[in-house]
Protein backbone atom coordinates (compact mmCIF):
# COMPACT_ATOMS: atom_id res chain seq x y z
CA UNK A 1 0.00 0.00 0.00
CA UNK A 2 0.78 3.46 -0.68
CA UNK A 3 2.03 5.71 2.42
CA UNK A 4 2.79 9.67 2.78
CA UNK A 5 5.47 10.86 5.27
CA UNK A 6 3.74 11.90 8.21
CA UNK A 7 4.04 15.47 8.39
CA UNK A 8 4.22 17.37 11.62
CA UNK A 9 1.55 20.10 12.78
CA UNK A 10 4.32 22.39 12.38
CA UNK A 11 4.73 22.20 8.68
CA UNK A 12 1.51 21.88 7.50
CA UNK A 13 0.52 25.32 9.65
CA UNK A 14 3.46 26.73 7.44
CA UNK A 15 2.15 25.05 4.04
CA UNK A 16 -1.59 26.69 4.72
CA UNK A 17 -0.24 30.12 5.22
CA UNK A 18 1.94 30.20 1.97
CA UNK A 19 -0.93 28.79 -0.16
CA UNK A 20 -2.94 31.64 1.38
CA UNK A 21 -0.44 34.33 0.93
CA UNK A 22 -0.35 33.05 -3.29
CA UNK A 23 -3.57 33.31 -3.57
CA UNK A 24 -3.62 36.74 -2.22
CA UNK A 25 -0.79 37.59 -4.32
CA UNK A 26 -1.81 36.00 -7.50
CA UNK A 27 1.00 35.44 -9.93
CA UNK A 28 2.12 38.10 -12.61
CA UNK A 29 0.55 37.12 -15.55
CA UNK A 30 -2.96 37.76 -14.00
CA UNK A 31 -2.21 40.55 -11.54
CA UNK A 32 -4.85 43.42 -11.79
CA UNK A 33 -4.41 46.57 -12.81
CA UNK A 34 -5.23 49.67 -10.75
CA UNK A 35 -7.62 52.34 -12.30
CA UNK A 36 -5.57 55.76 -13.61
CA UNK A 37 -7.28 58.89 -12.43
CA UNK A 38 -6.47 61.88 -14.73
CA UNK A 39 -5.17 64.48 -12.76
CA UNK A 40 -7.04 67.69 -13.68
CA UNK A 41 -4.91 71.20 -14.23
CA UNK A 42 -5.40 73.47 -10.94
CA UNK A 43 -8.97 75.41 -11.20
CA UNK A 44 -8.29 78.74 -12.95
CA UNK A 45 -10.10 81.66 -14.73
CA UNK A 46 -14.10 82.49 -14.58
CA UNK A 47 -16.12 80.61 -17.84
CA UNK A 48 -18.76 82.64 -18.78
CA UNK A 49 -20.70 80.24 -20.68
CA UNK A 50 -23.58 79.21 -22.46
CA UNK A 51 -24.37 82.84 -23.85
CA UNK A 52 -25.64 84.38 -27.23
CA UNK A 53 -22.50 86.66 -27.99
CA UNK A 54 -21.31 88.79 -30.59
CA UNK A 55 -18.39 91.27 -31.05
CA UNK A 56 -16.92 92.90 -33.89
CA UNK A 57 -14.03 90.35 -35.50
CA UNK A 58 -11.68 93.21 -36.34
CA UNK A 59 -12.12 92.96 -39.70
CA UNK A 60 -15.22 94.58 -40.73
CA UNK A 61 -17.70 91.86 -39.60
CA UNK A 62 -19.16 90.20 -36.83
CA UNK A 63 -17.82 87.10 -34.67
CA UNK A 64 -20.86 84.82 -33.15
CA UNK A 65 -19.34 82.61 -29.86
CA UNK A 66 -21.04 81.56 -26.95
CA UNK A 67 -18.70 81.41 -24.14
CA UNK A 68 -15.47 82.15 -23.13
CA UNK A 69 -12.59 82.41 -20.59
CA UNK A 70 -11.04 85.38 -18.75
CA UNK A 71 -7.93 84.74 -16.87
CA UNK A 72 -7.05 86.06 -13.51
CA UNK A 73 -6.28 89.79 -14.43
CA UNK A 74 -9.35 90.64 -15.58
CA UNK A 75 -8.42 89.48 -19.71
CA UNK A 76 -10.22 87.20 -21.76
CA UNK A 77 -7.81 84.19 -22.25
CA UNK A 78 -9.85 82.09 -24.85
CA UNK A 79 -13.32 82.26 -26.79
CA UNK A 80 -15.59 79.62 -27.42
CA UNK A 81 -18.04 79.03 -30.38
CA UNK A 82 -20.24 76.56 -30.76
CA UNK A 83 -18.95 72.77 -30.25
CA UNK A 84 -15.82 73.79 -28.42
CA UNK A 85 -14.84 71.93 -25.81
CA UNK A 86 -14.61 73.91 -22.67
CA UNK A 87 -12.29 73.66 -19.47
CA UNK A 88 -13.41 71.28 -16.72
CA UNK A 89 -12.03 72.96 -13.85
CA UNK A 90 -12.38 76.97 -13.53
CA UNK A 91 -13.10 79.08 -10.07
CA UNK A 92 -16.26 80.04 -11.22
CA UNK A 93 -18.96 79.60 -14.40
CA UNK A 94 -21.69 81.30 -15.46
CA UNK A 95 -24.19 79.92 -17.05
CA UNK A 96 -25.73 82.95 -18.99
CA UNK A 97 -28.79 81.29 -20.18
CA UNK A 98 -28.52 82.25 -24.19
CA UNK A 99 -28.88 85.82 -22.79
CA UNK A 100 -27.27 88.18 -25.22
CA UNK A 101 -24.14 89.14 -24.90
CA UNK A 102 -21.92 92.42 -26.83
CA UNK A 103 -18.27 94.02 -25.90
CA UNK A 104 -18.91 97.01 -23.30
CA UNK A 105 -19.90 100.22 -25.16
CA UNK A 106 -17.04 103.07 -25.21
CA UNK A 107 -18.33 106.86 -25.06
CA UNK A 108 -15.85 108.55 -27.01
CA UNK A 109 -16.90 111.97 -25.92
CA UNK A 110 -18.89 112.93 -22.47
CA UNK A 111 -18.26 115.19 -19.44
CA UNK A 112 -18.42 113.24 -16.67
CA UNK A 113 -18.47 115.01 -13.52
CA UNK A 114 -20.88 117.22 -15.09
CA UNK A 115 -22.87 114.33 -15.81
CA UNK A 116 -22.63 113.98 -11.81
CA UNK A 117 -23.30 117.92 -11.47
CA UNK A 118 -26.33 117.45 -13.33
CA UNK A 119 -27.73 114.86 -11.39
CA UNK A 120 -27.09 117.02 -8.29
CA UNK A 121 -28.74 120.66 -9.28
CA UNK A 122 -32.29 121.55 -11.68
CA UNK A 123 -32.70 119.87 -14.48
CA UNK A 124 -34.35 121.96 -17.43
CA UNK A 125 -33.74 119.15 -19.86
CA UNK A 126 -37.38 118.26 -20.17
CA UNK A 127 -39.01 121.16 -20.33
CA UNK A 128 -41.29 122.23 -23.34
CA UNK A 129 -41.94 125.70 -22.77
CA UNK A 130 -40.63 128.75 -21.07
CA UNK A 131 -43.51 128.61 -18.60
CA UNK A 132 -42.79 124.93 -17.87
CA UNK A 133 -39.17 126.03 -17.03
CA UNK A 134 -39.97 128.90 -14.99
CA UNK A 135 -42.45 126.75 -13.24
CA UNK A 136 -39.69 124.21 -12.60
CA UNK A 137 -37.24 126.89 -10.97
CA UNK A 138 -39.95 127.92 -8.75
CA UNK A 139 -40.29 125.10 -7.36
CA UNK A 140 -36.92 124.19 -6.67
CA UNK A 141 -36.32 127.08 -5.36
CA UNK A 142 -39.30 126.79 -2.51
CA UNK A 143 -37.77 123.19 -1.88
CA UNK A 144 -34.13 124.75 -1.38
CA UNK A 145 -34.20 127.53 0.74
CA UNK A 146 -30.91 127.50 2.10
CA UNK A 147 -28.89 127.46 -0.96
CA UNK A 148 -27.21 130.91 -1.39
CA UNK A 149 -27.43 130.46 -5.40
CA UNK A 150 -29.92 128.64 -7.45
CA UNK A 151 -27.83 126.73 -10.23
CA UNK A 152 -28.61 123.90 -12.76
CA UNK A 153 -28.80 123.60 -16.29
CA UNK A 154 -29.94 121.61 -19.33
CA UNK A 155 -32.57 124.64 -20.90
CA UNK A 156 -32.83 124.69 -24.53
CA UNK A 157 -34.83 127.92 -26.25
CA UNK A 158 -35.47 125.80 -29.21
CA UNK A 159 -36.79 123.32 -27.52
CA UNK A 160 -39.20 125.76 -26.25
CA UNK A 161 -40.18 126.58 -30.01
CA UNK A 162 -38.80 130.61 -28.54
CA UNK A 163 -37.56 132.14 -31.34
CA UNK A 164 -35.31 134.32 -28.52
CA UNK A 165 -33.10 133.37 -25.53
CA UNK A 166 -34.80 133.87 -22.49
CA UNK A 167 -34.27 136.97 -19.90
CA UNK A 168 -33.59 137.90 -16.80
CA UNK A 169 -36.33 139.74 -16.25
CA UNK A 170 -38.21 136.68 -16.74
CA UNK A 171 -36.15 134.48 -14.61
CA UNK A 172 -36.48 137.05 -11.67
CA UNK A 173 -40.17 136.80 -11.25
CA UNK A 174 -39.34 133.27 -10.31
CA UNK A 175 -35.87 133.06 -8.07
CA UNK A 176 -36.92 135.43 -5.06
CA UNK A 177 -33.51 137.79 -5.37
CA UNK A 178 -31.40 135.10 -5.06
CA UNK A 179 -28.75 134.41 -7.45
CA UNK A 180 -29.42 132.59 -10.20
CA UNK A 181 -27.24 130.57 -13.57
CA UNK A 182 -28.74 128.18 -15.84
CA UNK A 183 -26.61 126.58 -18.38
CA UNK A 184 -27.75 125.74 -22.04
CA UNK A 185 -28.04 122.71 -23.05
CA UNK A 186 -24.82 122.89 -25.05
CA UNK A 187 -22.60 124.35 -22.20
CA UNK A 188 -21.56 126.90 -24.27
CA UNK A 189 -24.29 129.88 -22.91
CA UNK A 190 -25.54 130.96 -19.50
CA UNK A 191 -29.23 132.31 -18.16
CA UNK A 192 -28.35 134.79 -15.47
CA UNK A 193 -31.04 136.53 -13.11
CA UNK A 194 -30.35 140.08 -12.13
CA UNK A 195 -28.80 139.20 -8.65
CA UNK A 196 -26.49 136.94 -10.49
CA UNK A 197 -25.71 139.65 -12.93
CA UNK A 198 -24.82 142.35 -10.11
CA UNK A 199 -23.05 140.22 -8.21
CA UNK A 200 -20.55 138.93 -11.90
CA UNK A 201 -20.32 143.42 -12.17
CA UNK A 202 -21.75 142.95 -15.58
CA UNK A 203 -23.23 146.42 -16.53
CA UNK A 204 -24.67 148.18 -19.54
CA UNK A 205 -20.44 149.42 -19.11
CA UNK A 206 -19.31 145.66 -19.42
CA UNK A 207 -17.35 144.89 -23.15
CA UNK A 208 -18.33 141.60 -24.64
CA UNK A 209 -14.88 139.66 -23.66
CA UNK A 210 -12.87 137.90 -26.44
CA UNK A 211 -14.63 134.97 -27.81
CA UNK A 212 -17.98 135.59 -26.01
CA UNK A 213 -21.24 137.92 -26.09
CA UNK A 214 -23.30 139.67 -23.84
CA UNK A 215 -26.95 139.69 -25.05
CA UNK A 216 -28.19 143.10 -24.96
CA UNK A 217 -31.99 144.69 -24.13
CA UNK A 218 -33.21 145.92 -27.42
CA UNK A 219 -32.50 149.39 -27.77
CA UNK A 220 -29.96 149.39 -24.96
CA UNK A 221 -26.51 148.26 -23.88
CA UNK A 222 -27.60 146.80 -20.64
CA UNK A 223 -27.48 142.64 -20.15
CA UNK A 224 -30.57 141.07 -20.95
CA UNK A 225 -29.74 137.69 -19.48
CA UNK A 226 -27.66 135.23 -21.39
CA UNK A 227 -24.04 135.17 -22.20
CA UNK A 228 -22.43 133.40 -24.66
CA UNK A 229 -19.40 131.30 -24.68
CA UNK A 230 -16.20 133.11 -23.37
CA UNK A 231 -18.73 135.62 -22.06
CA UNK A 232 -19.91 132.93 -19.45
CA UNK A 233 -16.98 132.95 -17.65
CA UNK A 234 -17.97 136.37 -15.96
CA UNK A 235 -20.31 134.36 -14.02
CA UNK A 236 -18.76 131.20 -13.83
CA UNK A 237 -15.83 132.65 -11.86
CA UNK A 238 -18.50 134.33 -9.02
CA UNK A 239 -20.39 131.27 -8.34
CA UNK A 240 -20.00 129.16 -5.37
CA UNK A 241 -17.21 126.33 -6.69
CA UNK A 242 -17.92 122.55 -5.30
CA UNK A 243 -15.99 121.21 -2.47
CA UNK A 244 -14.22 117.82 -2.64
CA UNK A 245 -16.52 115.96 -0.93
CA UNK A 246 -19.48 117.10 -3.56
CA UNK A 247 -16.88 116.38 -6.65
CA UNK A 248 -16.66 112.74 -5.29
CA UNK A 249 -20.65 112.50 -5.17
CA UNK A 250 -21.10 113.46 -8.56
CA UNK A 251 -18.65 111.19 -9.73
CA UNK A 252 -20.14 108.27 -8.07
CA UNK A 253 -23.79 109.62 -9.70
CA UNK A 254 -21.96 110.12 -13.25
CA UNK A 255 -20.22 106.19 -12.81
CA UNK A 256 -23.66 104.93 -12.09
CA UNK A 257 -25.32 107.26 -14.98
CA UNK A 258 -22.93 105.25 -16.94
CA UNK A 259 -22.43 102.03 -15.66
CA UNK A 260 -26.72 101.42 -15.77
CA UNK A 261 -26.35 102.66 -20.12
CA UNK A 262 -23.43 99.93 -20.58
CA UNK A 263 -20.34 102.48 -20.80
CA UNK A 264 -17.86 100.66 -19.50
CA UNK A 265 -15.11 103.82 -20.81
CA UNK A 266 -15.04 107.22 -21.49
CA UNK A 267 -13.03 109.69 -22.81
CA UNK A 268 -13.46 112.69 -20.59
CA UNK A 269 -13.27 115.96 -22.49
CA UNK A 270 -12.15 118.35 -20.27
CA UNK A 271 -10.12 117.25 -17.01
CA UNK A 272 -9.55 119.93 -14.41
CA UNK A 273 -6.99 118.71 -11.93
CA UNK A 274 -9.74 118.97 -9.48
CA UNK A 275 -11.36 116.59 -11.34
CA UNK A 276 -8.68 114.54 -11.71
CA UNK A 277 -7.87 114.36 -7.86
CA UNK A 278 -11.12 113.19 -7.25
CA UNK A 279 -10.69 110.53 -10.07
CA UNK A 280 -7.61 109.31 -8.13
CA UNK A 281 -9.54 109.33 -4.37
CA UNK A 282 -11.96 107.68 -5.80
CA UNK A 283 -9.88 104.63 -6.89
CA UNK A 284 -7.66 104.65 -4.18
CA UNK A 285 -10.33 103.77 -2.70
CA UNK A 286 -11.45 101.05 -4.73
CA UNK A 287 -14.31 103.12 -5.95
CA UNK A 288 -13.59 103.23 -9.52
CA UNK A 289 -15.11 100.89 -11.55
CA UNK A 290 -15.72 102.84 -14.99
CA UNK A 291 -12.56 103.19 -17.13
CA UNK A 292 -11.71 107.05 -17.86
CA UNK A 293 -9.70 108.11 -20.09
CA UNK A 294 -9.16 111.80 -19.32
CA UNK A 295 -8.19 115.10 -22.13
CA UNK A 296 -7.09 117.89 -20.00
CA UNK A 297 -9.17 121.37 -19.96
CA UNK A 298 -6.50 123.65 -21.40
CA UNK A 299 -2.75 123.18 -21.83
CA UNK A 300 -2.15 124.34 -17.95
CA UNK A 301 -4.26 121.22 -16.74
CA UNK A 302 -1.95 119.37 -19.16
CA UNK A 303 0.80 120.16 -17.50
CA UNK A 304 -0.68 119.99 -13.91
CA UNK A 305 -1.72 116.40 -14.94
CA UNK A 306 0.76 114.84 -16.67
CA UNK A 307 3.58 116.80 -16.36
CA UNK A 308 6.11 115.72 -18.76
CA UNK A 309 4.00 113.81 -21.02
CA UNK A 310 0.74 111.54 -21.09
CA UNK A 311 0.34 108.98 -17.66
CA UNK A 312 0.42 105.67 -17.64
CA UNK A 313 -2.31 103.41 -17.33
CA UNK A 314 -3.29 103.29 -13.71
CA UNK A 315 -5.68 101.53 -11.43
CA UNK A 316 -6.01 98.58 -13.27
CA UNK A 317 -6.27 99.88 -16.69
CA UNK A 318 -9.19 102.32 -15.38
CA UNK A 319 -7.69 105.48 -15.33
CA UNK A 320 -4.99 107.56 -17.85
CA UNK A 321 -4.28 111.00 -18.95
CA UNK A 322 -4.07 110.75 -23.05
CA UNK A 323 -3.88 114.77 -24.25
CA UNK A 324 -5.19 117.76 -23.99
CA UNK A 325 -8.95 119.37 -25.29
CA UNK A 326 -8.82 122.38 -26.99
CA UNK A 327 -11.98 124.53 -28.29
CA UNK A 328 -11.78 126.66 -31.29
CA UNK A 329 -15.63 127.63 -31.66
CA UNK A 330 -18.85 127.74 -29.63
CA UNK A 331 -21.97 125.19 -30.55
CA UNK A 332 -25.00 126.09 -33.48
CA UNK A 333 -27.36 126.46 -30.82
CA UNK A 334 -26.38 129.60 -29.60
CA UNK A 335 -24.64 130.16 -32.87
CA UNK A 336 -21.18 130.30 -31.52
CA UNK A 337 -20.00 127.90 -34.06
CA UNK A 338 -17.63 129.11 -36.57
CA UNK A 339 -19.00 129.58 -40.20
CA UNK A 340 -17.57 130.35 -43.74
CA UNK A 341 -20.68 131.98 -44.47
CA UNK A 342 -22.80 134.39 -42.00
CA UNK A 343 -26.19 132.63 -40.36
CA UNK A 344 -28.90 131.99 -42.36
CA UNK A 345 -30.87 132.95 -39.38
CA UNK A 346 -29.07 135.95 -38.43
CA UNK A 347 -26.77 137.02 -41.44
CA UNK A 348 -25.12 139.74 -39.01
CA UNK A 349 -22.81 136.69 -37.98
CA UNK A 350 -20.32 134.27 -38.19
CA UNK A 351 -19.92 132.87 -35.30
CA UNK A 352 -17.72 132.86 -32.03
CA UNK A 353 -13.98 132.00 -33.09
CA UNK A 354 -12.09 131.22 -29.20
CA UNK A 355 -8.89 131.98 -30.58
CA UNK A 356 -7.04 132.85 -33.52
CA UNK A 357 -5.51 130.11 -36.20
CA UNK A 358 -2.23 131.05 -35.05
CA UNK A 359 -3.06 130.19 -31.27
CA UNK A 360 -4.43 127.70 -32.15
CA UNK A 361 -1.41 125.96 -34.31
CA UNK A 362 1.23 126.49 -31.04
CA UNK A 363 -1.29 124.88 -28.26
CA UNK A 364 -1.55 122.13 -30.63
CA UNK A 365 2.32 122.05 -31.37
CA UNK A 366 2.81 122.45 -27.07
CA UNK A 367 0.74 119.34 -26.61
CA UNK A 368 2.71 117.70 -29.46
CA UNK A 369 5.79 118.29 -28.70
CA UNK A 370 5.15 116.38 -25.72
CA UNK A 371 3.27 113.36 -27.13
CA UNK A 372 -0.14 114.51 -25.80
CA UNK A 373 -2.65 113.80 -28.10
CA UNK A 374 -4.80 116.40 -29.54
CA UNK A 375 -8.36 116.86 -29.76
CA UNK A 376 -10.11 120.01 -31.02
CA UNK A 377 -13.47 120.73 -30.42
CA UNK A 378 -14.51 122.58 -33.97
CA UNK A 379 -18.23 122.68 -34.81
CA UNK A 380 -18.24 125.13 -37.66
CA UNK A 381 -17.17 124.17 -41.17
CA UNK A 382 -14.90 127.23 -40.51
CA UNK A 383 -13.61 125.90 -37.43
CA UNK A 384 -13.52 122.25 -39.39
CA UNK A 385 -10.83 123.91 -42.15
CA UNK A 386 -8.98 125.64 -39.41
CA UNK A 387 -8.12 122.66 -37.62
CA UNK A 388 -7.42 120.70 -40.63
CA UNK A 389 -5.15 123.24 -41.55
CA UNK A 390 -3.11 123.37 -38.75
CA UNK A 391 -2.94 119.26 -38.52
CA UNK A 392 -1.15 119.62 -42.19
CA UNK A 393 0.85 122.05 -40.89
CA UNK A 394 2.23 120.35 -37.59
CA UNK A 395 2.62 116.98 -39.49
CA UNK A 396 5.86 117.66 -40.79
CA UNK A 397 7.17 118.40 -37.67
CA UNK A 398 5.43 115.61 -35.67
CA UNK A 399 5.77 112.34 -37.05
CA UNK A 400 4.21 109.31 -35.99
CA UNK A 401 0.80 107.66 -34.88
CA UNK A 402 -0.67 111.25 -33.61
CA UNK A 403 -4.38 110.59 -33.71
CA UNK A 404 -5.25 113.92 -34.16
CA UNK A 405 -8.97 114.23 -33.04
CA UNK A 406 -11.41 116.62 -34.19
CA UNK A 407 -14.58 117.17 -31.50
CA UNK A 408 -18.00 116.93 -33.23
CA UNK A 409 -17.15 117.97 -36.70
CA UNK A 410 -20.87 118.76 -36.99
CA UNK A 411 -20.69 121.12 -40.05
CA UNK A 412 -17.81 120.54 -42.67
CA UNK A 413 -17.54 122.30 -46.01
CA UNK A 414 -17.66 119.31 -48.83
CA UNK A 415 -14.48 120.34 -50.19
CA UNK A 416 -12.81 119.81 -46.64
CA UNK A 417 -13.79 116.40 -46.48
CA UNK A 418 -11.73 114.25 -48.13
CA UNK A 419 -9.58 116.15 -46.18
CA UNK A 420 -10.22 114.14 -43.08
CA UNK A 421 -8.61 110.76 -44.42
CA UNK A 422 -4.95 112.29 -44.17
CA UNK A 423 -2.76 112.52 -41.35
CA UNK A 424 -5.10 110.01 -39.29
CA UNK A 425 -7.80 111.97 -38.09
CA UNK A 426 -10.33 110.88 -35.99
CA UNK A 427 -13.73 112.12 -36.23
CA UNK A 428 -15.05 111.89 -32.74
CA UNK A 429 -19.15 112.83 -33.34
CA UNK A 430 -22.06 111.73 -31.40
CA UNK A 431 -25.08 110.73 -33.67
CA UNK A 432 -27.74 112.01 -30.96
CA UNK A 433 -27.31 115.62 -31.44
CA UNK A 434 -28.30 114.58 -35.36
CA UNK A 435 -31.80 113.53 -33.94
CA UNK A 436 -32.00 116.86 -31.63
CA UNK A 437 -30.52 119.45 -33.38
CA UNK A 438 -31.67 118.92 -37.27
CA UNK A 439 -34.37 121.68 -37.03
CA UNK A 440 -32.29 123.63 -35.82
CA UNK A 441 -29.76 123.48 -38.33
CA UNK A 442 -31.72 123.86 -40.89
CA UNK A 443 -32.04 127.14 -39.19
CA UNK A 444 -29.08 128.05 -38.90
CA UNK A 445 -27.47 126.85 -41.66
CA UNK A 446 -29.84 127.24 -44.81
CA UNK A 447 -30.26 124.50 -47.45
CA UNK A 448 -26.83 124.92 -49.15
CA UNK A 449 -25.09 124.22 -46.08
CA UNK A 450 -26.63 120.90 -44.88
CA UNK A 451 -24.89 118.07 -47.10
CA UNK A 452 -21.92 118.24 -44.78
CA UNK A 453 -23.55 118.46 -41.74
CA UNK A 454 -22.96 115.03 -39.12
CA UNK A 455 -21.26 113.51 -42.77
CA UNK A 456 -20.87 110.44 -41.06
CA UNK A 457 -20.83 108.08 -44.09
CA UNK A 458 -19.01 110.21 -45.88
CA UNK A 459 -16.00 111.10 -43.57
CA UNK A 460 -15.98 107.57 -42.82
CA UNK A 461 -15.28 106.70 -46.78
CA UNK A 462 -12.56 109.26 -46.68
CA UNK A 463 -10.54 106.97 -44.37
CA UNK A 464 -11.58 109.15 -41.32
CA UNK A 465 -11.97 106.82 -38.00
CA UNK A 466 -14.98 107.18 -36.46
CA UNK A 467 -15.38 107.46 -32.80
CA UNK A 468 -18.83 107.99 -31.36
CA UNK A 469 -20.08 109.31 -28.20
CA UNK A 470 -22.85 111.08 -26.47
CA UNK A 471 -21.27 114.50 -25.02
CA UNK A 472 -23.07 113.88 -22.31
CA UNK A 473 -24.90 115.59 -20.17
CA UNK A 474 -25.50 117.54 -23.19
CA UNK A 475 -27.16 114.11 -24.36
CA UNK A 476 -27.56 111.04 -22.24
CA UNK A 477 -25.36 108.38 -22.53
CA UNK A 478 -27.59 105.96 -24.43
CA UNK A 479 -25.11 104.17 -26.95
CA UNK A 480 -28.11 102.00 -28.55
CA UNK A 481 -30.14 104.77 -28.92
CA UNK A 482 -27.08 106.77 -30.68
CA UNK A 483 -27.01 103.51 -32.73
CA UNK A 484 -30.55 103.79 -33.61
CA UNK A 485 -29.99 107.29 -35.02
CA UNK A 486 -26.78 106.41 -37.08
CA UNK A 487 -28.97 103.43 -38.66
CA UNK A 488 -31.49 105.32 -39.61
CA UNK A 489 -30.99 109.29 -39.23
CA UNK A 490 -34.48 109.51 -37.37
CA UNK A 491 -35.43 110.70 -34.14
CA UNK A 492 -37.42 108.74 -31.69
CA UNK A 493 -40.78 109.87 -33.35
CA UNK A 494 -39.53 107.96 -36.32
CA UNK A 495 -39.31 111.03 -38.55
CA UNK A 496 -37.95 112.53 -41.21
CA UNK A 497 -39.70 109.21 -43.37
CA UNK A 498 -36.78 107.36 -44.58
CA UNK A 499 -34.17 109.61 -42.78
CA UNK A 500 -32.71 112.82 -42.44
CA UNK A 501 -29.67 113.50 -45.02
CA UNK A 502 -30.07 109.77 -45.89
CA UNK A 503 -26.93 109.51 -47.70
CA UNK A 504 -25.16 109.67 -44.83
CA UNK A 505 -27.19 106.47 -43.06
CA UNK A 506 -24.04 103.71 -41.83
CA UNK A 507 -24.24 99.92 -41.19
CA UNK A 508 -25.06 98.43 -38.29
CA UNK A 509 -21.38 97.03 -38.25
CA UNK A 510 -20.21 100.86 -38.75
CA UNK A 511 -22.10 102.02 -35.59
CA UNK A 512 -20.97 99.49 -33.56
CA UNK A 513 -17.88 99.75 -34.57
CA UNK A 514 -17.75 103.81 -34.06
CA UNK A 515 -19.02 102.69 -30.45
CA UNK A 516 -16.57 99.67 -29.57
CA UNK A 517 -13.43 99.46 -31.17
CA UNK A 518 -13.36 102.80 -32.93
CA UNK A 519 -13.73 104.77 -29.97
CA UNK A 520 -11.03 102.17 -28.54
CA UNK A 521 -9.09 103.21 -31.37
CA UNK A 522 -9.06 106.89 -30.98
CA UNK A 523 -7.83 106.78 -27.09
CA UNK A 524 -5.04 104.36 -27.86
CA UNK A 525 -6.72 101.43 -26.92
CA UNK A 526 -7.36 99.36 -29.52
CA UNK A 527 -5.13 96.52 -28.23
CA UNK A 528 -7.00 96.08 -24.63
CA UNK A 529 -10.75 97.58 -25.18
CA UNK A 530 -13.48 97.55 -27.58
CA UNK A 531 -13.67 93.85 -28.66
CA UNK A 532 -14.70 89.99 -27.24
CA UNK A 533 -11.38 88.69 -28.12
CA UNK A 534 -8.11 86.83 -26.69
CA UNK A 535 -6.32 89.36 -24.48
CA UNK A 536 -8.20 91.93 -24.44
CA UNK A 537 -10.07 93.01 -21.05
CA UNK A 538 -13.45 91.17 -20.19
CA UNK A 539 -15.32 94.01 -20.27
CA UNK A 540 -18.91 93.16 -21.06
CA UNK A 541 -23.11 93.54 -21.20
CA UNK A 542 -25.92 91.58 -21.27
CA UNK A 543 -28.58 93.27 -23.07
CA UNK A 544 -32.34 92.23 -24.24
CA UNK A 545 -31.91 92.46 -27.37
CA UNK A 546 -29.61 91.36 -30.16
CA UNK A 547 -28.36 95.27 -31.40
CA UNK A 548 -27.41 93.57 -35.05
CA UNK A 549 -31.02 92.14 -35.33
CA UNK A 550 -33.32 94.31 -33.45
CA UNK A 551 -35.31 96.70 -35.00
CA UNK A 552 -34.51 100.89 -34.80
CA UNK A 553 -37.59 100.98 -32.43
CA UNK A 554 -36.14 97.48 -30.61
CA UNK A 555 -32.55 98.95 -30.36
CA UNK A 556 -32.97 102.60 -29.01
CA UNK A 557 -34.79 100.33 -26.25
CA UNK A 558 -32.22 98.08 -25.30
CA UNK A 559 -31.76 97.47 -21.73
CA UNK A 560 -28.71 96.45 -19.92
CA UNK A 561 -29.24 93.86 -17.37
CA UNK A 562 -25.45 93.75 -16.72
CA UNK A 563 -22.12 95.59 -16.80
CA UNK A 564 -18.98 93.46 -16.64
CA UNK A 565 -15.61 95.16 -16.18
CA UNK A 566 -12.53 93.38 -16.02
CA UNK A 567 -14.11 90.24 -15.20
CA UNK A 568 -15.92 91.71 -12.09
CA UNK A 569 -19.60 92.69 -12.39
CA UNK A 570 -19.98 96.46 -11.80
CA UNK A 571 -23.09 97.08 -12.33
CA UNK A 572 -26.61 95.33 -12.34
CA UNK A 573 -30.55 95.84 -12.55
CA UNK A 574 -31.13 93.40 -10.83
CA UNK A 575 -29.28 93.82 -7.89
CA UNK A 576 -28.72 97.17 -8.42
CA UNK A 577 -25.01 97.12 -7.22
CA UNK A 578 -24.19 100.73 -8.34
CA UNK A 579 -26.75 102.50 -6.54
CA UNK A 580 -25.38 105.72 -4.92
CA UNK A 581 -27.30 106.88 -2.05
CA UNK A 582 -28.69 110.58 -3.49
CA UNK A 583 -27.63 112.93 -0.22
CA UNK A 584 -30.43 115.30 1.17
CA UNK A 585 -30.72 118.55 -0.28
CA UNK A 586 -28.49 120.04 2.64
CA UNK A 587 -25.87 117.77 2.21
CA UNK A 588 -25.05 118.69 -1.16
CA UNK A 589 -24.35 122.17 -0.97
CA UNK A 590 -26.10 123.61 -3.67
CA UNK A 591 -24.56 126.03 -3.71
CA UNK A 592 -21.51 124.27 -5.12
CA UNK A 593 -22.31 122.12 -7.86
CA UNK A 594 -20.59 122.22 -11.25
CA UNK A 595 -22.10 123.30 -14.83
CA UNK A 596 -21.41 121.77 -18.12
CA UNK A 597 -18.99 122.32 -20.54
CA UNK A 598 -19.96 120.46 -23.75
CA UNK A 599 -20.36 121.24 -27.48
CA UNK A 600 -23.54 120.80 -29.70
Amino acid sequence: MNCRPRQSPAFRRALVAAVAALALVGTPSIARKKPVVEALPPASGTLIDNVDGLTLDGKGGVERFDGFLIDGQGRIAQVYHRGEPRPRNVIYKLDGNGRVLVPGMIDAHGHVMDTGFAKMTLDLSSTKSLDEALSRIAAYAAAHPEAPWILGGGWNQAAWALDRMPTAAELDRVTGGKPAWLTRVDGHAGWANSAALSAAGVTAATADPAGGVILRIAGSKAPAGVLIDAASNLVEKKRPRPRPEDRDTALAEAQLALLSSGVTAVADMGTTIEDWQSFRRTADNGLLRLRIVSYAAGIDAMSLIGGPGPTPWLYDDRLKMNGVKLYLDGALGSRGAWLKAPYADDGKTRGLPQMSETQLGNLMSRAAIDNFQVAVHAIGDEANQAVLDAIDELVHTYKGDRRWRIEHAQVVDAADIPRFGRNGIVASMQPQHEASDRTMAEARLGPQRLAGAYAWKSLSAAGATLAFGSDTPVEPAHPFEGMAVAITRQGADGQPFQGWQPQEILTREAALGAYTTGAAYAMFAESRLGRIAKGYRADFLFVDADPMLATPDQLRAIKVSETWIGGVLAWSAAQDRGVVAKPDATDLNPQNPGTPSAGR
